[in-house]
């Protein structure tokens, strides 16, 4: 389909965007990029269209009406086809509203003498006519003949440039003329194909998150879902809270499913009745209990001072399953002091999706959640912050959120103004950071950019303050402790509140590090304190689950194996791979320790393969079969009685099959069968020496071992 055609047909009502479909996302670089390759005459990617007459919800204020008769859907291509549209048409497309189109795309101009593509950059592009704003070429507002004009007149023309710009004029008119190929699913197809189809797409690439995939099957067999949830998150942006539709999906999978990474399971049509349940309880009551929580007891205003929004799942799922009684103030306490760690302990940075599955899974099981979870977070991390943890961050770190809730919380002022730092943040007031000590005197002691340690202490979160207002530094060193007196002095001797040291001899610029060592102290003793007497909780260590090992490193007595017999590399079935899982269970026997656990379908990364590829190479692909071959291994190595001692148990993690072999301390040693160079049977020895297996080569090393570990 030409381009020309694709606009036509949307201005003509006759191409829809199903609303399943997601926002228009592309950035500046992806439309100036487009635009290359179709000057370029380059590739640009094909059109999944679906031709129906009983389409779901579409986008926009146009719907559908058994008159229009076959109407087509964008199942793929609709962020290149809205791209297109808004640079030619000048607008935006029927299907999209202002607030959906995240990024201004615009104001790309073209140099109409190479053909060169730029946003706007006005000290290179006012004085040179040659730019010109793509869309006014293509709204007739720029003609060639217009161009040539401006250009004779400053004396720029000449009869080269003036077939270049005749020539270019037609190339860039020449884009609409440009053939999209395009694939249509036929109109036989019922919403349930077009979805899958859909799915199958965007699944293969990146472009699509699990979430943003999720919601496009709840949209299927819900069609409302999508503008339901825009509404609420439009209520949320109100109140200061700025979340995307991937934080309502993560929410509805929490609550409905108590899990963090199966999103697959939102996907079928037999949840709608759940799923619109939970939404009822989400939109009237669960969310706005969040947030007013968050506002009212983490004195945070703003989703910017939120360092990961998935901290809030588990106290979400907690909220929901109060069945719509209020939380008493011991459980809002409870639940503030774990978000807070859960923030500065960085709980999701890495291995979001099982760890949420982990806490979700403690919320709905223990019967006492947030003393379990703030266990969970202490196996990983020491709970109390120390002044190290402060040497050099800078204000992103999460430490620095939580200095501001403190700061609220104390009541503490702005340094400038006087003002309340909590219950102003509105929209002509925003907390803004302001260095005490300002580069602009540091510099001159030697703490410049190019001394990366020195610099860093400039930026470091502890010479930084919150105010409402920045206030403009001169460069001589008197300057900070006239700031901070008057700061004193406005605030009603307020400095304390922000933990800055109020000896005026520390406010001398070459004390700046002295300064900053003083107030890591006030800081770490102030944070500390904030977060225990928030409430006292016992913390409690739930028995440590597999997919908590799957986050920790190989050690001696942990060994991770991607599979059993399956190559991912080659794409066959390897029996060397099972020989080395077999080389593992005997160096956990014969080692020190306190023997060992195997997991099959990790890999060395921690990443989470899974069994299914190893399952298929059965003829019933099934776990069963797997488990009885992986014993027959070690029934062939070790023999009858050693394999009736493992325990070998099967997990899901991710939604995906991981097995366990745990291997007790042995008390007879074991020797490994493995053909040698020339082919012949022979016994190895192995032992764990630190997270690897290793043989003992020669006789008397193996008899002066095995006489060391295993004889009394």
């Amino acid at each position: 389909m030409k381009i020309g055609h694709i606009i036509d047909k949307i201005n003509d009502n006759q191409l829809f965007v199903p609303e399943f479909q997601r926002e228009y996302v592309w950035k500046r670089d992806d439309a100036k990029r487009l635009f290359e390759s179709l000057i370029c005459k380059y590739p640009t990617g094909s059109l999944l269209t679906w031709e129906t007459t009983n389409p779901p919800e579409v986008k926009g204020p146009i719907k559908y009406k058994p008159e229009m008769g076959a109407v087509k859907l964008i199942l793929d291509g609709q962020q290149r086809i809205t791209t297109i549209y808004m640079i030619l048409e000048g607008k935006l497309p029927p299907y999209y509203q202002q607030h959906e189109i995240q990024n201004d795309i615009l104001d790309l101009h073209v140099n109409i003498e190479d053909l060169k593509l730029e946003y706007f950059k006005q000290q290179k592009m006012q004085d040179d006519p040659k730019w010109v704003k793509l869309t006014s070429i293509y709204q007739g507002i720029v003609k060639s003949s217009d161009l040539r004009k401006q250009l004779r007149e400053k004396g720029l023309l000449n009869d080269v440039l003036e077939d270049t710009i005749d020539n270019n004029f037609e190339n860039l008119k020449a884009i609409k003329d440009i053939d999209f190929p395009e694939q249509i699913i036929p109109i036989k197809a019922e919403i349930e194909v077009a979805i899958n189809i859909f799915y199958i797409v965007n699944s293969s690439g990146v472009s699509l998150t699990d979430a943003e995939l999720a919601l496009a099957q709840i949209c299927g067999y819900w069609p409302e879902a999508r503008e339901l949830f825009k509404q609420k998150l439009q209520q949320l942006e109100k109140k200061g809270y700025l979340f995307k539709l991937d934080f309502i999906v993560y929410a509805l999978l929490a609550v409905v499913y108590s899990s963090g990474s199966e999103m697959r399971k939102l996907h079928g049509k037999e949840n709608k009745d759940k799923i619109m349940e939970a939404w009822q309880h989400l939109d009237t009551r669960v969310l706005d209990v969040v947030t007013d929580l968050l506002r009212e007891h983490a004195f945070i205003e703003h989703s910017a001072e939120i360092n990961s929004p998935y901290g809030l799942m588990p106290i979400i799922l907690y909220t929901y399953m109060k069945n719509n009684q209020s939380l008493s103030s011991k459980e809002k306490k409870k639940a503030t002091q774990w978000y807070f760690y859960s923030q500065i302990r960085q709980r999701y940075t890495t291995s979001l999706q099982q760890k949420l599955d982990r806490d979700l899974g403690i919320v709905k099981t223990s019967q006492k959640p947030f003393e379990e979870l703030m266990g969970a977070i202490q196996r990983d991390r020491a709970l109390d912050i120390t002044e190290n943890e402060l040497i050099g961050r800078n204000w992103q770190h999460p430490i620095f959120s939580l200095m501001k809730s403190y700061f609220k919380s104390q009541k503490a002022k702005c340094l400038n103004s006087g003002k309340p730092l909590f219950g102003l943040v509105e929209k002509k007031y925003s907390l803004a950071k302001q260095q005490i000590f300002p580069y602009s005197s540091l510099k001159n002691y030697g703490y410049e950019k190019d001394n990366k340690l020195k610099y860093a202490l400039v930026n470091e979160m502890t010479n930084f303050t919150f105010v409402l207002d920045v206030a403009n530094f001169a460069n001589d060193k008197e300057e900070v402790a006239d700031f901070l007196r008057r700061a004193d002095e406005i605030t009603d001797s307020g400095l304390s509140l922000q933990c800055i040291p109020k000896d005026e001899e520390l406010w001398d610029t070459e004390r700046f590090e002295d300064f900053l060592n003083e107030r890591r102290s006030m800081l770490v003793k102030e944070l500390n304190n904030f977060l225990k007497t928030l409430t006292k909780i016992e913390i409690q260590h739930g028995e440590l689950e597999i997919s908590d090992l799957t986050d920790s490193y190989e050690t001696d007595k942990l060994e991770f194996k991607s599979s059993l017999r399956w190559d991912r590399g080659t794409n066959q079935v390897n029996k060397e791979l099972e020989l080395s899982v077999a080389k593992t269970i005997a160096a956990f026997n014969n080692g020190y320790r306190e023997g060992g656990l195997l997991l099959i379908g990790v890999d060395d990364n921690q990443n989470v393969e899974g069994l299914e590829d190893d399952f298929k190479t059965f003829e019933n692909c099934s776990q069963d079969e797997f488990e009885r071959h992986l014993r027959q291994i070690f029934t062939n190595h070790f023999g009858h009685s050693f394999v009736a001692r493992l325990e070998i148990e099967f997990h899901r993690i991710w939604g995906r099959a991981v097995c366990a072999v745990k291997v007790e301390r042995g008390q007879e040693p074991l020797f490994l069968k493995k053909k040698n160079k020339a082919g012949e049977l022979v016994k190895a020895f192995y032992y764990r020496n630190g997270n690897m297996s290793v043989p003992i080569v020669g006789e008397s090393d193996v008899s002066s071992y095995i006489k060391n570990r295993f004889d009394p």
